[in-house]
C-alpha cells in the first residue's frame, strides 16, 4: 500500500506536517473501518447469527470447523447438504474430505466478512484495488497473505486464489469468484511452472461452461509467451496435453486475426 505525505496548514498560517506514526494510525482506523463495515452491512440475505453451529470436518487430516447453519446456507452446496440433515438426530455435521483447510477457511471468512485475508481494497485517489497488508508477513492469525501454498494433492505450490475459486465454484459463491479472480490480477513475479501448475488445476477443477479464470490464463500465458516459449516446464505441459493446451492454441490463433486485422486497418490502400 503507497503512502503519501501530506500537510495542513494552521491558523497561524504554517505548514504543519502530520507525523508517520499518525498517519499509520489513520490509515489503520480507515482500514479497520472498511472491516466493520463489511461485518455490520454483510451482503443481502446473511442471517443473524441465532442459527445452530454446524461442524465441519475437512481433509485427510479431518481438522474441525464451526459455522452458523444460516451462514453456511448462503451456500447452496452447502444448504443442500443440510437440508438432506435435516430428520438426523443431535447436532449436524458436514465432512469435506476433499477440501483443503485453509482454503475453506477463507470460504468461511468469505461468508462471515464478504471477503478473505488478504482483503481486496479500493485506493480512491488512484482508483485502483490493491491487497491488505499483501507485502508484509502476517503474525495475526488472521490468515495467510502469501500468493501461493503447496496443495497436497497436486504435489505442488499452486496461487492459492485460483483454489479459492474452484471452491467457490463448487460452493456456487458467484461473488466470491469475482473477488478471487480481481485478486489474482493483482499478483506479480509468479513463477511460470506456478502459473501452469495453477492454470492446470483451474482446468480440472471447473466445468467446460467456465470462462473466467480459463480466460484470464489463457490471456496471462499469451501477454508473457516470450517468457513461456523458454520454459521446460512448459515443454513438459505440453507434451502431457489437455483442453488447456488446445483453448491455448484456439486463443493464440485468435490473437494473431486480431493482429492482422489491426495491422490492415493502419496499411494505407495504394490502388
Amino acid at each position: 500500500m503507497f503512502r503519501r505525505s501530506f500537510s495542513s496548514k494552521s491558523r497561524a498560517g504554517k505548514t504543519v506536517k502530520a507525523s508517520k506514526k499518525k498517519y499509520d494510525e489513520q490509515v489503520k482506523e480507515k482500514m479497520q473501518q472498511k472491516v466493520d463495515d463489511r461485518a455490520d452491512n454483510p451482503p443481502a440475505g446473511r442471517c443473524a447469527l441465532t442459527s445452530p453451529i454446524i461442524t465441519i470436518v475437512v481433509g485427510r487430516e479431518q481438522r474441525l470447523f464451526a459455522a452458523h447453519e444460516d451462514v453456511l446456507s448462503i451456500s447452496p452446496y452447502f444448504r443442500d447438504a443440510l437440508k438432506e440433515k435435516s430428520g438426523e438426530d443431535g447436532p449436524k455435521q458436514l465432512a469435506l474430505p476433499d477440501e483443503e483447510p485453509e482454503i475453506l477457511s477463507c470460504i468461511l471468512e468469505f461468508l462471515y466478512k464478504g471477503d478473505y485475508y488478504p482483503r481486496l481494497l479500493h485506493g480512491k485517489r488512484r482508483d485502483s484495488w490493491y491487497l491488505e497488508n499483501a507485502q508484509d508477513i502476517d503474525h495475526s492469525g488472521r490468515g495467510s497473505s502469501e500468493a501461493t501454498f503447496f496443495h497436497p494433492v497436486v504435489e505442488g505450490v499452486v496461487l492459492r486464489d485460483t483454489v479459492v475459486y474452484c471452491s467457490a465454484e463448487k460452493y456456487g459463491l458467484e461473488e466470491l469468484k469475482r473477488i478471487c479472480l480481481r485478486k489474482q490480477g493483482l499478483q506479480i513475479g509468479i513463477p511460470a511452472d506456478v502459473i501452469l501448475r495453477s492454470a492446470r488445476y483451474a482446468y480440472d477443477n471447473t466445468p467446460d461452461s467456465e470462462s473466467r479464470m480459463r480466460a484470464h490464463y489463457l490471456s496471462l500465458i499469451i501477454r508473457s509467451r516470450k517468457t513461456f516459449k523458454r520454459s521446460g516446464t512448459m515443454q513438459m505441459e505440453m507434451e502431457v496435453g489437455g483442453k488447456l493446451f488446445f483453448d491455448l492454441f484456439v486463443a493464440m490463433c485468435n490473437h494473431m486475426d486480431d493482429l492482422a486485422e489491426i495491422r490492415a486497418k493502419r496499411t494505407p490502400r495504394l490502388f
